[in-house]
């Protein structure tokens, strides 16, 4: 039996579909993938990047309030949070240029 992703505190219906479309089905999983790769498979599948977003789950699978983080713990996920939004998208492009590129609408640029 798999327990939904919403049963988790502070982690709503909207999150749990934002979840699913990320291929992340239970609470379960999303505990065993961790805060940052299930951050990083959010914004892979479509999800903004949003810092409160991130920082509400890693607050979540640890079972504290949303509002806990604060200070130099704050700083330090801000930074890693910077670094899985690095990560998931290509920073010399927007995004509608990388969209088109991926279809093969506008020529790929030198690496």
């Amino acid at each position: 039996m798999t327990t939904p992703v919403s049963s988790i505190r502070n982690l709503g219906p909207a999150y749990e579909v934002a979840c699913a479309r990320a291929g992340i089905h239970s609470a379960e999983a999303l505990h065993a993938l961790g805060a940052d790769a299930a951050y990083g498979k959010l914004l892979k599948s479509g999800s903004k990047p949003h810092f409160i977003g991130y920082y509400v789950l890693v607050m979540a699978l640890q079972g504290r309030p949303w509002n806990d983080c604060k200070g130099e713990e704050k700083k330090a996920l801000r930074k890693r949070f910077d670094a899985i939004k690095a990560s998931c998208f290509d920073n010399e492009r927007s995004a509608l240029e990388s969209i088109l590129d991926e279809i093969g609408v506008i020529e790929r640029r030198p690496d």
